[in-house]
Order: C-alpha cells, then sequence, then structure tokens
C-alpha cells in the first residue's frame, strides 16, 4: 500500500483510479438518534454458527475433524471473536479460539478489514488462513442484516464428524464399567433443606422389668432421608437424660440383622469375576439394574446374591404405624402441623386423628381444709394448712398502690345511711359510710347532732365486714362486702346492725360512673335498657305526666316529680341509685348561687394547699392601705392590698358583691375567716 493512498488529491477530490474505503462499516442514516456507532451500537452484538474443518494426520480411523463453533461480530468497533464450545471428553484445547479484535481481510486487501457487509449465511470467510464455514445465524442477527438491505442465504446443514460417529457406536455396543447413571441427591437437598418432619412417639417398655412407658419425638430430614430419635423425659422421672434416643441416620426396616461381610452391601452387582486379582483382572457389573428394584425384591436376590438393605421413608410415616427402631416396636402417635400439610400436600392425607396411647389423667384428690377454729384471722389459718412452714398472707400490692390516696384523689367511697329500726330515736340518727378502695374496708362514722341526746363519732372501726347469713365455722373462706354491694337506697347489715343508704358525695357518684364496667347500678347503658323495657307498655301515661309537670312547654322539669314518675312506673325494678344516676346524665347543670361561707371555704382550701400562714403580713398591708382608718378599702386595691398567691375574688366571681360594702371592701374580716389555722369554714 502507497503512502498518501487514503489521501484525496488537491482540493479533496480523487485522483485518477483512486477509491477511498472506510476503515469501519458504514451504516444508512435512518430517522432518530445521530449518535455514532460505538454509542448507537453499544453491547450490541452479531451471532453466527459457523464450523472449520481440521485434518489429523496421526490417526488412520480419523482422516480429518470438524469443530463447531461461534463466531461473534461487535457492531460498535467492527471486532470479531471465536468461541468454541466445550465438548465433553473432546481431548482437545478448546474456549476461546480468537481473541476479540479487528480481524484483516485476506491478501491481497490486508490492508483492510472485516465489517458487517462481509458477512452472510451459507458462505465461507478466511479468519488467519482457517477456513470458517458459516451455516446459520440467530433471530437478531437475521433481523439487523435484513434492515441493512443484504439478502441472506439459506442456512447450510454441518457435515457430520466421522470421529463422533465412530465415538457413538463405540458407546452404544460396549458395556461401561460403571454406568453413566446417577442418583442426583443434591437436588433433593436443595429443595428440602432444613425442612423436617416431627412426629411424636411412644415405646411401650412396660413388658420388660422395671419398664414402663416412653415419650419420644421422631424426626425425619426430607434433604437426606435420615432419622433422629429424641426421648422427652418429665420432671422426676429417675431416668438419666441421655443426649439422643437415635442417633441420626437412615433406619433400616428389618433391623437388628445379621452383619455382612465387606463388600457384600454395594451399590452395583459383581455378577462374575475371572482372570488374576489386581492389574489385569476382568470382572462384569450388574446390567439388569437389580439394585433400581430394590423395592420389589426381598432383602437378598436368590439369582445373584446380591445384598439390598431397605429404609424407612416418608410414606412409611403414618399416624398409627408401627415402625421398627433397632427391635423397639415404636408407635406413631401425633404429628405437627408442619408435617400435616406437607402430607396433605404430597400425598392427599386429611385424617390426622391422633392415637391415644395412655390412660386418662386421675383427677386429683380435692384438699380437705379443716374449718375456721376462730383463732386469727380465716386467710391466716388457710395460709398455716397449705404448708409445714406458715407464710404471711400476700396482700394485693398493686390494688393498694393503685386505689391509694393520691392528692386529691382519695378512692373513698362515702355514703349517708340511716339506722332500720323500729326506736324513734335511733331511725333519726345519721352516719357516714366509707368504703375504702385500697383494700376493702369500711368504716362508720357518725357526726354530733346538737341537742339528739347521742354522742357523735367513731361507730365502727375501719375494717373488712363480712355478709350476713354465712356460717361461722366454715372450711371455705367467707365473703366479704364489695364496692357493688353499697348504693344508694341498698340495706346492709354490718354485725346484726341493718342500715340503708340515703345518699352519697359527688366524688362517689363521679367514681361509679366513671367506672360503669364495675358497678352496674351506675351504668347509664343499662339503666335506659331496662327503662326501655318498663315503659313501653305505658308510654301514654308518662308522655301525659310530663306535659302536667312542664306546663311552661319548656321541655325541662323539677327532680322531684321526675323520680316519683319513675319510682311509680319501675317500681321496685329500679333502685334509688339507678334513678339518680338517670337524673344526674339528663339533668341541666345548676349555677352555683352567692355564699360567702363557700367563697371562704374554697378560700381556706387553696392557702392551706399552697402552705400560706403569712396571715400578719397581710393584715399589716391592709393597715397600710387603709390611710383614712375606715377599716374599708377601694373594691380595685384589693390586689396591692392583699399579698396571697392567689386572689380570693377569682375563685367565684359571681360571690364579688357579696363581700362589698358600697364600692368598698370590708378587707379586716375576710382576712381572719381565711384563717385556716385559727377558724375552718366547712363547705
Amino acid at each position: 500500500m502507497l503512502v498518501g493512498a487514503k489521501k484525496p488529491g488537491i482540493g479533496g477530490e480523487l485522483l485518477l483510479g483512486q477509491s477511498l474505503r472506510p476503515d469501519f462499516s458504514v451504516y444508512p442514516k435512518g430517522e432518530g438518534s445521530a449518535s455514532p456507532a460505538y454509542v448507537a451500537f453499544d453491547k450490541q452484538v452479531l451471532c453466527f454458527d459457523a464450523y472449520f474443518q481440521e485434518d489429523v494426520h496421526e490417526k488412520p480411523e480419523e482422516p480429518y475433524r470438524i469443530r463447531e463453533c461461534k463466531i461473534y461480530f461487535y457492531l460498535e468497533d467492527d471486532t470479531i471473536k471465536v468461541v468454541e464450545p466445550e465438548v465433553k471428553n473432546s481431548g482437545i484445547p478448546q474456549g476461546t479460539l480468537l481473541r476479540r479484535h479487528r480481524i484483516p481481510l485476506p491478501p491481497p486487501n490486508e490492508d483492510q478489514y472485516y465489517t458487517v457487509y462481509h458477512f452472510n449465511i451459507n458462505q465461507q470467510m478466511a479468519l488467519y488462513s482457517r477456513i470458517f464455514s458459516i451455516t446459520d445465524c440467530d433471530l437478531f442477527t437475521r433481523n439487523f442484516l435484513r434492515k441493512l438491505g443484504m439478502r441472506l442465504k439459506s442456512p447450510a446443514p454441518t457435515p457430520e464428524d466421522p470421529y463422533s460417529i465412530l465415538r457413538s457406536k463405540m458407546e452404544e455396543s460396549m458395556k461401561p464399567l460403571r454406568p453413566y447413571e446417577r442418583a442426583d441427591i443434591m437436588k433433593q437437598f436443595m429443595d428440602h433443606d432444613r425442612e423436617v418432619l416431627r412426629f411424636f412417639c411412644h415405646w411401650d417398655d412396660s413388658e420388660a422389668m422395671f419398664g414402663d412407658g416412653h415419650k419420644l419425638v421422631l424426626h425425619y430430614f426430607l434433604a437426606d432421608d435420615t432419622i433422629e430419635i429424641l426421648e422427652v423425659l418429665s420432671a422426676n422421672a429417675g431416668r438419666d437424660a441421655a443426649p439422643k434416643f437415635l442417633h441420626r441416620s437412615k433406619l433400616p426396616k428389618h433391623a437388628p440383622s445379621t452383619k455382612r461381610q465387606p463388600g457384600e452391601t454395594t451399590d452395583r452387582t459383581v455378577l462374575n469375576v475371572f482372570g488374576p486379582m489386581g492389574q489385569g483382572g476382568r470382572y462384569i457389573l450388574d446390567s439388569r439394574k437389580i439394585n433400581d428394584q430394590r423395592s420389589l425384591c426381598s432383602s437378598c436376590d436368590s439369582q445373584t446374591g446380591a445384598v439390598y438393605e431397605e429404609f424407612y421413608k416418608d410414606c412409611d410415616l403414618t399416624i398409627g404405624a408401627v415402625i421398627n427402631v433397632w427391635g423397639r416396636k415404636v408407635v406413631i402417635c401425633d404429628c405437627d402441623g408442619f408435617t400435616k400439610e406437607y402430607y396433605r400436600t404430597k400425598y392427599g392425607i386429611e385424617d390426622f386423628t391422633p392415637v391415644k396411647y395412655k390412660a386418662p389423667p386421675v383427677p386429683k384428690r380435692t384438699r380437705q381444709v379443716p374449718p375456721y377454729s376462730g383463732f386469727g384471722s380465716e386467710e391466716d389459718s388457710l395460709c398455716s394448712c397449705q404448708g409445714l412452714l406458715p407464710k404471711p398472707l400476700q396482700k394485693d400490692f398493686r390494688k393498694q398502690l393503685e386505689k391509694d390516696r393520691q392528692g386529691l384523689e382519695s378512692n373513698v367511697l362515702r355514703f349517708v345511711a340511716k339506722m332500720v329500726t323500729d326506736n324513734p330515736i335511733d331511725s333519726e340518727r345519721k352516719f357516714i359510710i366509707s368504703f375504702f378502695l385500697c383494700d376493702d374496708t369500711i368504716s362508720v362514722f357518725e357526726p354530733p347532732q346538737r341537742n339528739s341526746g347521742m354522742v357523735g363519732g367513731k361507730f365502727l372501726e375501719r375494717g373488712r365486714i363480712k355478709k350476713p347469713g354465712q356460717e361461722q365455722f366454715q372450711s371455705d373462706l367467707s365473703q366479704y362486702f364489695k364496692a357493688q354491694d353499697l348504693y344508694v337506697g341498698a340495706r346492709v347489715i354490718f354485725n346484726t346492725q341493718e342500715f340503708q343508704l340515703v345518699d352519697a358525695d359527688e366524688y362517689a357518684f363521679h367514681y361509679m360512673e366513671q367506672h360503669a364496667e364495675e358497678f352496674p347500678k351506675a351504668n347509664i347503658g343499662t339503666i335506659v335498657s331496662k327503662l326501655k323495657s318498663l315503659c313501653e307498655s305505658r308510654m301514654k301515661e308518662i308522655k301525659q305526666a310530663f306535659r302536667m309537670n312542664d306546663p311552661g312547654n319548656t321541655g325541662v322539669i323539677a327532680y322531684e316529680p321526675f323520680r316519683n314518675l319513675l319510682a311509680e312506673v319501675a317500681g321496685d325494678q329500679l333502685s334509688e341509685h339507678e334513678i339518680m344516676v338517670v337524673g344526674r346524665h339528663y339533668g341541666s347543670p345548676e349555677t352555683p348561687g352567692s355564699d360567702l361561707g363557700y367563697l371562704l371555704s374554697l378560700a381556706q382550701e387553696q392557702l392551706r394547699k399552697k402552705q400560706f400562714e403569712s396571715f400578719q403580713q397581710m393584715v399589716d398591708s391592709f393597715v397600710h392601705d387603709d390611710q383614712d382608718r375606715y377599716r374599708r378599702v377601694p373594691w380595685p386595691q384589693e390586689h396591692s392590698s392583699i399579698e396571697a398567691p392567689f386572689n380570693l375574688f377569682q375563685l367565684s366571681p359571681s360571690l364579688r358583691p357579696a363581700s362589698r360594702f358600697g364600692d368598698q371592701i370590708k378587707l379586716p374580716s375576710i382576712c381572719k375567716q381565711s384563717n385556716h389555722t385559727r377558724l375552718c369554714v366547712a363547705r
């Protein structure tokens, strides 16, 4: 090739007899991106099927050899790669014959390289003096060449290799020493690795001396058909805890069997042996494949003397089956959920009824507790009967902590009660019954009444009170009054004295309504449903009574006629507490009246909580502000005169006129009455 042959003449025009050829493949321009070839055809490869003939000079039975290969043409840079697929037992180096690079054309055009236009089906190509015959291509290559406008020839067949034909005939006629058949155990391992069937078994060893029943757990490993058995020992069983009842291994069906000599048990049977032993000896393996029919034959074949041993498979393990574990008869009684699903999916078994292998447990005898002796409490006497070393009674500390007094939350239900008696003097006495939720104790207090003739004070010490009508000396624990037994209208008997609850404080009503699931008498839902069933037949009378008690048609009536109406309609079906709950739920809130005593009680309560005791400084401040000595201070000056931690008159703005005299306030009397250390005002 001459120097400058690729350069055009003067002015860019070709010289006479000069023709320029591109170094790379030139593709026709189409619609779309104008990217270069190394970008547009990145990772796009044309694949051709080809072969070449190789002469063999040293073997008379093989004059030549046909070697198939793949030719890859990379569109991005016109590089070519030739790969020969590896053939088993070929004996020749195979793989990549030509690494990827640009291959020049054969002489006299060695200055040029192969492009995409040099490839076609059913043609020959010379790659470095080796002739490759292209027979076919893949679908992508066929479509690509057609889009370039090339006419593809019909595919050509690949000639047969004479040595490959001879080799296949030899393999068919000869009997190999070891067949190519193999058991693919890795597939079973990969499919069922970590999948284990679990069965619950029982072994009855009661026939032996000092024998009894044994609980066993059988694990069947699907990965390799091995079995492992563990023994379940109960507490104080008296037997040594062995690590395993049976180590993981294949379990033979006919065990224990006679011991075999080395070589008797083999994968394939040797049918005949002749000639000298060792090198030069000849032997014939079993071609009848008796070993593959081991499930159809006995443990020893009578014709060939082959010994086969049967092992337990998953199909042999079913509920109720008896398996032979080296001479021990083990019954399969049950299995777990995964095992049931496995047998239901693979074998279609639906019946998994467990086998009962032991008698039902003997019912435990109830411990007879002696009756209460009268010494100490019943709980202490019961604890002394439950063990040799008496233990103190365990109290419910959680309940005590949750229901103990916490700030303003007292957790004490207080009720007003009267005696139920024929004595007119005792029937007028009032009592305060306090129920403590932390320990279910009750105390009764009688507030002193002027000119009643009765000394007030503690009427009943705080403690738990038994319900009436119970035997004193009995084995069972006595029943005590609970919070649910106390409600307005209830009659209770405390130590032979009968009381009737006539009222309760606001905290008791509020607590019972907030915990309506514990107190059915305060559950508004239950009460309303009871009222619906009672008032269905008398609905007209109830509406007429409402109209009579509400002449102004305001939609509101007084509590007394409402209470009398419900008592008349329900009778004994509704208690007084339930009627009050209905009135509280549907009643309208009342505005507090102007009461100076109420204001002072609020002031004392707030001062006591904040531990305020500087009352003398408060009086001195009042004297300083009272410059005219009128012992009154104008209303706007109450903020500067009173140095209390809060403003007294902000507690209830409606009580402001109650402490005023014209436009002035009598602060000396208010300061004196607010002193909680000397005077206590009841709310």
